[in-house]
This record gives structure tokens, C-alpha cells and sequence, in this order.
């Protein structure tokens, strides 16, 4: 087991052959597409790879990941502190191979030659991991004052509904 800075790039087949485990951490900022999702690009991602052969000799990684973002509340519009983990499974095929031989439970992830870009693989984890509308848990959060159904004013003069016709010739039981 590897612990400490995460490679930014690595070749998939050969943790595989040797069975690594990458575990460190990876500061936000320097994931700029997910610092640009937040408020803020302080914080940490504590991450795990673990690198494999499954029974038919197939490279797999199985990763997870943990990680606290700032972001904007929707309800109350004040910055939530959201705590996120995430897990995925991959299965490391050749570059235009057949993809129908996925085992269930994977993703396939297409690797040639060149070595695997790891910080955007764990990037695009995490930012498929966040949530589309970011709230706090209901009881911490309030509606901002204000957002309210405002209350009718002395001078304003009731409107008729337009519908009320309707309902009548609903009631009336000879039309």
C-alpha cells in the first residue's frame, strides 16, 4: 500500500499486476473543475484506488473517496458544509475494444498506450457525486425572510376567479 501524494498519472495494468492500494489525499485546489463548483477550494479529498485482477484476469479499480464541500444552500442561500462519499468500480479495457464483456457492477474505462490521467479520474468522480440542488438537512435550514407569500395589503382590492363560472356550472345539475 502507497500512502501519501496520489501519481497523477499511473498505468492501471501494472497496479493491477502487483495488486497497489493508493490511499493520500488531494487538495481541492487542485481540482479546478470541481474548486469551480464550490464557494471556496479549501479542503481536502481523502481517496482510495485499489488496483486488481479479478477470476478472469481483468485489470479493475475499485475506488472511493470522502470529501466535505462549501457550497451554496438553495433554500436559505448561506454556504452548507456537505459532506459527500463516493465509491466506483472500473474495469480497464483497451481502447476500442468490445464493451459487451463488462462485468455487471462496472464501468468500463478505455486505457491505450499512454499512462491514465488518475486526479481526472477521481475529478470526474467526484463531480458526478455532487448534488444537483444543494440543501442543508431541513431542520438546520430556514427559508430566507422575505421569500414568504406576501401578505395582502388594505388597498389592494380582491380579484374575482376566473374560474368560479365553472364551478358553478359544475353545481348546477341541468347544464
Amino acid at each position: 500500500m502507497l500512502n501519501g501524494p496520489i501519481p497523477p498519472h499511473v498505468d492501471p495494468r501494472k497496479l493491477a499486476d502487483r495488486g497497489a492500494t493508493l490511499e493520500g489525499v488531494l487538495q481541492i485546489s487542485s481540482l479546478s473543475r470541481l474548486a469551480a463548483q464550490l464557494v471556496d477550494d479549501v479542503g481536502e479529498v481523502h481517496t482510495k484506488l485499489i488496483f486488481e485482477r479479478d477470476e478472469r484476469r481483468v485489470p479493475v479499480i475499485h475506488g472511493e473517496f470522502d470529501v466535505v464541500v462549501k457550497m451554496i444552500c438553495q433554500r436559505c442561500l448561506e454556504v452548507a458544509h456537505l459532506p459527500i462519499h463516493g465509491e466506483y468500480n472500473y474495469v480497464v479495457v483497451r481502447e476500442g475494444a468490445d464493451e459487451q464483456s463488462v462485468p455487471k457492477g462496472y464501468d468500463a474505462l478505455e486505457v491505450g498506450e499512454e499512462p491514465l490521467d488518475l486526479l481526472t479520474l477521481v475529478e470526474d468522480e467526484l463531480l458526478l457525486s455532487l448534488p444537483i440542488v444543494p440543501v442543508h438537512d431541513p431542520e438546520i435550514c430556514q427559508q430566507p425572510a422575505g421569500l414568504d407569500e406576501p401578505e395582502p395589503s388594505e388597498d389592494e382590492v380582491p380579484r374575482s376567479n376566473p374560474f368560479s363560472v365553472l364551478a358553478q356550472l359544475k353545481r348546477d345539475p341541468n347544464v
